[in-house]
């Protein structure tokens, strides 16, 4: 039973991602019809969008002057966030580091979870680029930590909760369903080294 419900959910989670590759496509197709061109992974527009960008930014004064009071007094606690985002962001990478290599876990790469790029955007000011940039790079910094708590996880305890929980991580659907003890004794060994090999590769 249990490998049949995996099976089930395992061709779901195929069509999910061919249909969100899908949407990328189309995504890409239309921003060229935008007369975007595409450096590397940066999206680059012509000089007449970014001017028609450029019309409809506002100054910082005027952001400044039209913010509500209470939001520029706990700003400075919403920015000292970073000082615990970073030192997570150091520790998480040090433990991969570390860890994975001496239980054979392949290495997360940090490059393909960090996406931070809204501060080319000309329509922004200098504050709204520096919003984008704190909360892309906090995000980025809680899916590659999740990324790496979630491989931990499927080498130490791939078992679901009993509970349903919210948002689960990539690797959840590969885990034992809660109370399966006879799957859980005999396949813990090869749930443990189930990773695609494309991600065993380390160019980070």
């Amino acid at each position: 039973m249990n490998i049949k419900i995996n099976d089930k959910i395992n061709d779901l989670l195929k069509r999910i991602r061919s249909l969100e590759q899908e949407l990328e496509d189309e995504i890409s197709l239309q921003g060229r019809k935008l007369s975007e061109s595409f450096e590397k992974r940066k999206i680059r527009f012509d000089k007449n969008i970014r001017a028609i960008h450029k019309s409809f930014r506002t100054s910082v004064v005027y952001q400044i002057f039209h913010t509500n009071p209470l939001f520029l007094l706990i700003a400075p606690i919403i920015y000292a966030m970073i000082i615990p985002i970073a030192f997570m962001d150091l520790t998480i990478w040090i433990y991969q580091r570390v860890t994975f290599p001496v239980y054979r876990i392949p290495i997360v790469k940090r490059r393909e979870y960090f996406v931070i790029d809204r501060h080319h955007l000309s329509y922004l000011n200098s504050v709204e680029k520096l919003n984008c940039i704190y909360c892309g790079y906090g995000n980025s910094v809680a899916a590659y930590t999740k990324e790496i708590i979630a491989r931990t996880e499927l080498f130490w305890c791939p078992i679901k909760h009993g509970s349903k929980i919210v948002a689960p991580h990539s690797r959840y659907v590969q885990f034992f369903e809660y109370g399966d003890a006879e799957n859980y004794r005999n396949d813990f060994p090869k749930i443990r080294k189930e990773y695609k090999t494309s991600e065993s590769e380390d160019d980070d």
